[in-house]
């Protein structure tokens, strides 16, 4: 039970809570034994009466009355507290669920882009929900079954020892089989219960991803391929899923028999003693109630076990992923102002999932309020640069700066809130368009909403819908075209009003009026923030205060629009190419 201790520290969290239940769980299965007791006597005065021990029926019907009255009591007494143990034993348990769950998700916040990279969502989300699920039953219905049984068989055997030595023993003799034969079924139920988690993960990462990606399938008309290679799947995870219901069906009529062996044991022994006048007939119909009160938890032991190794199981892949140092750390916890001044020296990075290098010993610098354009091909490493701004890598060679200090020697949380970052690949959540652009500034009033998405050419676009800003979108905000998904993300960074504003490509799917537009009025926005635009476009780099090209992770010219468009390379070849474009 060794993964198991990471559950300790919420266990002493909710101790209270946990000693109170178990104290409960104690009294409740104490009020249970009375029941027997009281049905035995009544049984007793029943069968004097019969044989003539008591003649006064009025004595027997005071006697039984009080009796019913009795087990009326105690069982209703057993019945609140095992209420009031549920709502604390099984309540604790759902909390620890919450925490833990908590805990596992600002993990995942924590966690780095490559690890991201490595991992599928499918796996990431089963972690989350089924595994903290099956954690979740050994610290609630495991613990509160196990402190019944513990407490049963401590009171029971004894008294049953005391009242019928004999007849114990042979009463209890096939409890132990039972317990080894549910055992053993446990461990086959967890073996099978592990490949139907497996097949469930699948499953899982399948549909996200056919789901995610179903404009492609039907681009590419492969709805019949995807349906065959589900049906696969699917047929595997039905297939496992009998295996384990094969086994499953096995644990109570095996209980049952085994019960009924307890049974036949005490009436025929019982009944033996009871006529060799060694025990009262009240005992025997004790033993047949105490017999079917302790078979449930002696199969309990075994399902107990199987709760266990399956929370084991659980927790271990859990930890997999909590025991994971995040590779960006944030070594600074004094809070520090950032002003976004920005300086690359002789920096150079490599992407350690494909050992690709996106940079070679790149050098230049951006004062605060100035604005760097980036163009190049397709993989030179200009989103790369965007990427190391923010810190979601680290640098490999040579220093980043900012205000003159290392990147890693500042607070991360710091930097990040005065960075406004518009993605190539706009990311939209399943929200409305007003929350998705309050995803940058959450105390945002509508006015600045509003002022926000005119800024980045959206608003005419996004009244014209039917509920308008409240419109919810579909997800990863498929209900809006290519370029109206970036817009929104622009509006989503200007709305919060960042030192440092970063645009990787994210004007390549509007058309060039309102490119225009969004740079005229970025151009106002930006005169105090550092911006740095990445681009193909010359258009959205010749108002840039400085640009530089890459190629192949190099810096091959660097200068302003003028100087640039009359020097013979890149630039001006991009530059005449896209003004013959334009012009035709």
């Amino acid at each position: 039970m060794k993964e198991l201790k990471y559950i300790n520290r919420f266990f002493i969290k909710y101790r209270g809570r946990l000693l109170l239940g178990l104290i409960v769980t104690i009294i409740a299965a104490i009020f249970k034994l009375f029941v027997p007791v009281i049905i035995g006597d009544t049984v007793n005065v029943v069968d004097e009466y019969i044989r003539g021990s008591i003649t006064d029926l009025e004595t027997v019907k005071s006697e039984l009355i009080k009796n019913i009255l009795l087990i009326l009591g105690t069982t209703l007494l057993a019945a609140f507290f095992t209420f009031v143990m549920r709502q604390t034993i099984i309540v604790v348990s759902r909390y620890i669920e919450f925490d833990l769950k908590n805990v596992v998700f600002e993990q995942y916040e924590r966690l780095s882009l490559s690890f991201y990279k490595q991992n599928r969502t499918g796996d990431l989300m089963n972690r989350i929900s089924e595994d903290v699920g099956k954690v979740r039953m050994y610290t609630g219905p495991a613990l509160m079954y196990s402190t019944t049984t513990i407490t049963l068989f401590l009171v029971v055997l004894p008294y049953m020892f005391y009242t019928a030595p004999k007849l114990t023993l042979y009463v209890v003799a096939p409890l132990p089989v039972l317990s080894v034969c549910i055992y053993r079924l446990s461990i086959a139920i967890h073996k099978r219960s592990t490949v139907v988690q497996q097949y469930l993960s699948k499953l899982t990462t399948f549909t996200q991803e056919s789901f995610s990606g179903i404009s492609v399938i039907k681009a590419y008309g492969i709805e019949h391929r995807i349906n065959n290679e589900f049906v696969e799947l699917s047929e595997g995870s039905r297939d496992k899923n009998l295996e384990l219901v094969k086994v499953q069906a096995l644990f109570f009529p095996l209980m049952v028999l085994l019960i009924g062996v307890s049974n036949l044991l005490v009436i025929y022994i019982g009944g033996k003693q009871y006529i060799d006048g060694l025990i009262d007939f009240g005992t025997i119909v004790e033993f047949l109630i105490y017999v079917n009160m302790l078979t449930w938890p002696v199969a309990i032991v075994g399902w107990v076990s199987s709760m266990v190794q399956q929370a084991e199981a659980s927790q271990k892949r859990i930890n997999e992923f909590l025991e994971e140092v995040p590779a960006i750390q944030n070594t600074v916890l004094e809070k520090q102002t950032v002003t976004g001044t920005i300086e690359f020296k002789n920096l150079s990075f490599t992407y350690g999932d494909t050992n690709i290098t996106a940079l070679k010993n790149v050098s230049f610098s951006v004062k605060a309020g100035e604005t760097l354009a980036i163009i190049g091909n397709t993989g030179s490493g200009k989103s790369t640069i965007l990427e190391l701004i923010g810190r979601l890598y680290d640098v490999s060679e040579g220093e980043l700066l900012v205000d003159g200090i290392p990147i890693d020697k500042r607070n991360l949380e710091n930097l990040r809130e005065a960075i406004g970052y518009v993605p190539q690949d706009a990311f939209l959540f399943s929200d409305s368009i007003k929350n998705n652009i309050k995803f940058g500034k959450e105390s945002a009033t509508d006015q600045e909403v509003f002022e926000a998405a005119k800024n980045a050419a959206v608003h005419q676009n996004i009244i014209g819908f039917s509920n308008g800003y409240d419109t919810v979108l579909g997800e990863r905000g498929i209900s809006l075209s290519g370029g109206q998904k970036q817009r929104v993300s622009i509006a989503r960074a200007i709305i919060k009003d960042p030192k440092i504003l970063l645009f990787d490509d994210c004007l390549s799917a509007v058309d060039t009026e309102t490119e225009e537009e969004i740079l005229q009025n970025l151009q106002k926005i930006s005169k105090e923030k550092t911006t740095i635009i990445v681009s193909h476009r010359v258009s959205s780099a010749k108002n840039a205060d400085q640009i530089i090209v890459l190629e192949e992770g190099q810096i091959i010219q660097q200068g302003t629009h003028s100087e640039l468009v009359n020097t013979d390379g890149y630039y001006k070849e991009l530059y005449n190419k896209q003004l013959s474009e334009k012009e035709m």
